[in-house]
């Protein structure tokens, strides 16, 4: 399981570095990837200070932090 936390935490990165910005509720299906696995790899991201979450409304916005 951690070695896909990771994996998936990559391909956010990557999402990230391409698009800039986007929402928690879009993120999974823009990846295709398992919203439960994403949460996870988020969460891994945020603890390592490579993403900025931001509450906007009832979602997040997500932001690569370089």
């Amino acid at each position: 399981m951690i070695t896909e936390i990771g994996i998936v935490a990559g391909d956010i990165w990557h999402y990230l570095d391409q698009h800039k910005t986007c929402h928690l509720k879009s993120l999974a299906p823009a990846i295709d990837k398992d919203r439960n696995v994403v949460l996870m790899s988020l969460g891994w991201l945020a603890r390592e200070g490579h993403v900025i979450l931001e509450k906007e409304g009832d979602d997040y916005k997500i932001t690569l932090r370089f």
